[in-house]
């Protein structure tokens, strides 16, 4: 999730305070047995809807990435053994030949070691995404065969630098494997897995001929998890992406929301002229409501900063969303300084831990269903003292 990084900057039980170096064994081994793992009827239990999940919902963000290199199946684990309620599993992007694989943008120069590996030099392309001119290594320009000889790396090692110890351990892991290894986890943990995946630019990659959501809904078919309470909740910034999802699946929809004043990039590719601080008013909640169960807007669409970046108070954004059915799950809550607000920063490292828990507080205050977070260990135990006050 957060197809626009910018505008980010800033289980009960003992389970959820699964030590790093315990989890890391459960990570090492999460690739193992997938390709003979059977389908969804064969996962148990099932899932009892959205509303079977606890509330504030944690939600790992591309797994646990405040800790291992962003979508990967270490990651991955690793959310779960921490106890994380659902896993982001899946930044969906497309191959060139139609494969769908996990990495937060198509651009992959700062998530592989593409830029590091002199037999694909000859890939590097300048490209209009989404309006922005981006240079790097694209997805759509590389086979799954090709893909699966790339390793991930930290995204952001200058705020995660203990994380760059796990670069080059894991492959891209494609949402057919992700949907296997949720089967498999499952009946591991004798509780139902969630994953929350993302689908990312579908309009560019439409014009492409690589339209997302047939292929998502394809694969949600064959494994039997195109339902309405099915452990998968899908996401998109586009709206018409996920119109276009409410008539190909029955799963839980959510619509990303970026700052007030942009707009999604369907709305501008379509002349809409719309903008997100149009669809947060009571009419354009409404609006979404009609084919979606929940939204996804940024913290600060939830309580505004001041000049200083300080939190403010919050806006009515809660109240009216919940007053026309829609859950929210905001995103995006990470430990480190530069992405807290200013008021629960501790000194000026960019890679230390500022007032997380402070934060949390705050944010669950407002009422919100669930949110997004890099470090679910500290979201859990942050929900646990709001519960029990």
């Amino acid at each position: 999730m957060g197809t626009q990084e910018s505008y980010e900057q800033q289980d009960r039980g003992t389970g959820r305070r699964a030590l790093l170096g315990a989890a890391v064994l459960g990570a090492g081994g999460a690739v193992l047995g997938l390709a003979g793992t059977a389908g969804a009827a064969d996962a148990r239990p099932t899932s009892g809807g959205l509303k079977s999940l606890p509330v504030p919902t944690i939600i790992g963000h591309r797994g646990a990435s405040g800790y291992r290199p962003e979508h990967t199946f270490g990651s991955y684990q690793l959310a779960l053994d921490m106890g994380a309620d659902i896993v982001e599993a899946g930044d969906l992007v497309p191959t060139k030949d139609g494969h769908l694989v996990c990495r937060h943008e198509p651009e992959i120069g700062g998530t592989t070691d593409v830029a590091s590996r002199p037999e694909f030099a000859g890939r590097k392309a300048t490209k209009i995404l989404d309006g922005v001119s981006t240079t790097g290594w694209f997805t759509e320009d590389f086979t799954l065969a090709e893909l699966k000889t790339l390793r991930a790396i930290e995204r952001i090692p200058a705020n995660r630098p203990h994380s760059t110890l796990y670069n080059g351990r894991w492959e891209i892991p494609t949402f057919e494997e992700v949907l296997k290894w949720q089967d498999e986890q499952t009946r591991k943990r004798g509780k139902q897995v969630w994953i929350y995946p993302e689908l990312k630019h579908p309009t560019y990659f439409r014009e492409l001929g690589l339209g997302l959501e047939e292929r998502v809904a394809k694969l949600l078919r064959k494994y039997g998890k195109d339902r309405r309470n099915a452990p998968v909740i899908l996401q998109s910034f586009e709206p018409t992406s996920v119109q276009r999802l409410n008539k190909l699946v029955d799963n839980p929809l959510v619509v990303l929301l970026s700052g007030a004043n942009t707009r999604p990039w369907d709305f501008v590719a379509t002349g809409d002229p719309r903008t997100v601080a149009d669809l947060i008013k009571p009419q354009g909640l409404r609006e979404i409501a009609g084919y979606a169960q929940g939204i996804g807007p940024t913290l600060d669409l939830v309580i505004a900063k001041d000049a200083s970046g300080n939190l403010g108070t919050p806006t009515t954004l809660v109240a009216d969303a919940h007053k026309v059915g829609l859950v929210l799950h905001p995103y995006t809550m990470r430990n480190e300084n530069p992405f807290l607000p200013a008021n629960f920063r501790k000194g000026t490292d960019a890679d230390a831990y500022g007032d997380a828990f402070g934060a949390f507080k705050a944010y669950f205050a407002t009422g919100i269903d669930g949110v997004f977070t890099d470090n679910p260990d500290t979201g859990l135990l942050a929900r646990e003292d709001f519960v029990n006050g």
